[in-house]
């Protein structure tokens, strides 16, 4: 069971986050004390703020009073209504706040049910209570609890740069797996721009937008975070940068974007996904193909189903690459006219030489010459030389011939300039 505080200064910004769910049938109340909750269920915020504040002086010096507590059991373990409300006392008696005013809700908005408790840490005399190492103590109460009731143990998963990146799960800790996924992101993948940032985030159902705007008369520009489902649907309360660690902040993911553009390598990405659309005849089989080749293809679609972005996830040299990047020949509209258009495949330019061997690996560029099936030379010897300078030689002969850019008259006076400056210099001591 993991239990998360969260300490603040607005009584009333508590009730009505968990209030609001409970009026939309997103979860109930299951207990309180010194708070009247009325017969019906429904959070009447206004009226839960004055009972708190009935049982707090109207002056104090603690600026903030408010406990927000979430205990989140492991998925496994099946806990009923009652089984809830004994943990939350349980809990709150053993943190030392047993007899302050609280509400417990249980929220059911997620596969994981979940409680959150509202309380106080300030008594009827204005003293705030005791929360020396409160953190320390909430996990050793939840340790005993877990073995008191037979709960499974929550254990912190290690990140380390060989730890897999896995989709987001629902039913887990969505804030421990946009955290760690948005870590193992930056840690591991170059990219860009925020479109190839969300590209890659978009694989591990996360997805990014930037916030700009003014509070007190300063500007402020940040990244919130969303968690989704495989449909592209949000699964819970977006996550501001800055809860999740100063890596997902803005000037952080900036910074990356300028470090990776020092970095960035195209060419090997580029080989692999011209290689591989010359063997593909369609949308489905260039996907399927680029995926067994360490790439993945993100393509963004408005509601008309026209592809305006084309984004590729190469695995292999972990690199993020808007198709434009690579040429005009990988770019949206190329793909849209091939998948949804007339059909027509991009026609790779000169300057891009597929390799037929599409199992080679991104960082492989030393690729041998190919055989031409219908002469059996390879690529290298089977142009038409314009000169006798281009022609190969047979071995050891070569050691007798004159390069295409050798001019004896020159070569001689360089040699005679060399002379005269070494008599300039005179004898080295």
């Amino acid at each position: 069971m993991v239990a998360k505080i969260s300490i603040g200064s607005s009584l009333y910004g508590a009730l009505a986050y968990n209030g609001e769910k409970i009026n939309e049938a997103r979860g109930r109340i299951l207990g309180s004390n010194k708070v009247v909750i009325p017969p019906d269920g429904h959070a009447r915020i206004a009226q839960m703020v004055e009972d708190f504040k009935s049982f707090m002086p109207k002056m104090g010096r603690t600026k903030k009073p408010v406990l927000h507590i979430s205990l989140n059991p492991h998925p496994e373990d099946r806990l009923t209504d009652q089984d809830f409300e004994i943990l939350a006392r349980e809990y709150l008696d053993k943190l030392g706040f047993g007899d302050q005013p609280f509400v417990i809700y249980k929220h059911e908005d997620i596969d994981r049910h979940h409680i959150h408790i509202v309380t106080v840490n300030v008594n009827e005399q204005g003293k705030r209570l005791n929360q020396a190492f409160l953190f320390r103590c909430s996990k050793a109460i939840t340790n005993e609890l877990e073995q008191k009731y037979n709960l499974h143990k929550a254990q912190r998963e290690k990140v380390s740069p060989d730890t897999p990146i896995k989709k987001l799960d629902p039913s887990g800790d969505i804030k421990r797996q946009v955290q760690n996924t948005v870590k193992l992101v930056s840690m591991r993948y170059k990219f860009q721009t925020l479109g190839e940032y969300n590209a890659i985030l978009s694989l591990y159902n996360i997805r990014c937008e930037p916030t700009d705007g003014r509070v007190n008369g300063r500007e402020y520009h940040g990244l919130v975070y969303f968690a989704m489902n495989d449909n592209g649907d949000t699964v819970s309360t977006p996550f501001k940068a800055s809860r999740l660690g100063k890596f997902a902040s803005r000037a952080a993911v900036e910074g990356h974007f300028e470090r990776s553009k020092e970095s960035v390598e195209i060419r090997p990405t580029k080989r692999i996904v011209a290689s591989v659309m010359a063997q593909s005849s369609g949308q489905d089989d260039f996907i399927t193909r680029l995926k067994d080749n360490g790439i993945d293809l993100v393509l963004r679609c408005n509601e008309d189903g026209r592809i305006y972005g084309a984004t590729f996830v190469d695995h292999n040299t972990h690199t993020v690459l808007n198709g434009s990047r690579l040429g005009k020949e990988f770019s949206a509209n190329a793909f849209e006219r091939w998948f949804n258009g007339d059909g027509e495949k991009p026609i790779l330019s000169a300057s891009v030489t597929p390799n037929t061997d599409t199992t080679q690996t991104a960082g492989d560029t030393s690729a041998p010459p190919q055989p031409n099936p219908s002469t059996g030379q390879s690529q290298a010897n089977s142009h038409n030389y314009k000169n006798d300078y281009e022609q190969p030689t047979l071995p050891g002969l070569d050691l007798f011939q004159v390069g295409p850019g050798f001019n004896p008259e020159e070569e001689a006076f360089y040699r005679a300039m060399q002379r005269r400056k070494k008599r300039r210099r005179g004898p080295q001591l």
